[in-house]
């Protein structure tokens, strides 16, 4: 008779079967996490990316609309005599309040943030002589960042086919423009017939918008070149949203209070500002500007009078350039503890040094910048 054998593996070959799959599975969990590393990295870069994209659109958008009143911008008007460009506020010129249109770009400059400064992430003071207008948002503007402030008629505007009294009649199918972009019921107002342009407080109706002190008798219906445009006084800073940080945006009503507060992209950390100056030192119909920028500042140097001494030099402004820093939403690897390699510890912002050495949060932060050219202020255009 033939015995049965039972044949098995010896405990030598079952140890050296486990210290093979160990191998194997410590293998697979390093490109397991080589490879979350990277789409974690991958998709931080790219939400940065993102929103300093969309950051810098949003900017650009409105520094190019900055003095639009109408056919012509405020340097025209200016230039062909202050009453060609009235505002019907009560508003101190170059005073910084939201209701004065004689200026059309003005900016307040964080301290110690200019070409040739450092600003550590988290650090530095909030810019001085901030009207309280604009020291009292709520959120706050963070330490270490510019502001900018900008007035102007929107892009696009509805013709007048009526006036009686005090009342403006337009063609309700074209009503949208006065409400879009988020200004359901607004309450500041432009006219203008490219001669003259009004800036003033107003209600609506469909199809009517009624102004407060404000004579229309200047302007005549269609077919004159008489339109109506939504009035934009908005301020520009970084406070603080909803996943930290971010670049907000803030519009102003007739009452001359900054009502309307949006947080337009997340995980921007700072915002710096300089400006492009005129040659023309004083902008008058007799040394009207010529468009060429020589001077380039930031906004303490280029004027921090709030007056109309101040309100002057702000019309010399032609061009913004713009900088920021983006950051990730989360961390991108090895937790909340990670620092930047020394290769990316600083950053470049329009000449400042942005030092995230001491940071430990994990996140990608990369700068960005443009420069932008107010409309119809550069030579040629």
């Amino acid at each position: 008779m033939f015995r049965n054998r039972q044949v098995g593996l010896s405990l030598i070959e079952l140890m050296i079967s486990l210290v093979i799959g160990l191998i194997l599975m410590l293998g697979v969990t390093q490109i397991f996490a080589a490879s979350r590393a990277a789409s974690r990295l991958s998709e931080g870069v790219a939400r940065a990316q993102e929103n300093g994209r969309f950051a810098l659109e949003f900017i650009e958008r409105d520094i190019r609309m900055a003095g639009h009143t109408g056919c012509v911008n405020d340097q025209a008007h200016f230039i062909k005599g202050t009453a060609a460009l009235r505002n019907n506020f009560t508003a101190t010129t170059g005073s910084g309040n939201p209701l004065d249109f004689s200026v059309a770009i003005q900016g307040y400059e964080a301290a110690n943030t200019g070409p040739g400064n450092t600003l550590s992430v988290g650090e530095g003071t909030i810019p001085d002589g901030l009207p309280a207008s604009i020291s009292g948002l709520s959120p706050a503007p963070v330490p270490g960042s510019d502001i900018l402030v900008l007035r102007f008629f929107a892009p696009e505007g509805i013709p007048v086919t009526a006036i009686n009294g005090q009342d403006l009649t337009v063609d309700p199918l074209r009503w949208a423009r006065l409400t879009e972009g988020g200004v359901a019921t607004p309450t500041l107002f432009g006219i203008s017939n490219c001669d003259t342009a009004d800036f003033f407080a107003g209600t609506t109706a469909s199809g009517t918008v009624t102004g407060t002190t404000v004579d229309f008798s200047s302007y005549a219906p269609q077919p004159a070149p008489t339109m109506v445009y939504r009035a934009e006084s908005m301020v520009y800073y970084i406070g603080d949203g909803t996943n930290g940080p971010g670049l907000r945006r803030a519009r102003a009503d007739s009452a001359g209070t900054y009502s309307i507060n949006e947080e337009l992209v997340e995980g921007i950390e700072t915002l710096q500002l300089i400006y492009g100056l005129d040659t023309t030192a004083t902008i008058t119909a007799e040394t009207p500007p010529v468009g060429n920028i020589t001077v380039q500042d930031i906004a303490s140097g280029v004027s921090t009078a709030a007056d109309a001494t101040g309100a002057a030099e702000w019309r010399r402004v032609g061009l913004v350039q713009v900088g920021l820093v983006a950051r990730s939403a989360s961390p991108i690897g090895g937790g909340g503890s990670s620092k930047p390699t020394d290769a990316a510890a600083t950053l470049g912002v329009l000449g400042m040094t942005y030092d995230q050495d001491a940071v430990t949060d994990g996140r990608y932060r990369a700068a960005y910048e443009v420069s932008v050219a107010l409309r119809n202020r550069l030579f040629g255009n």
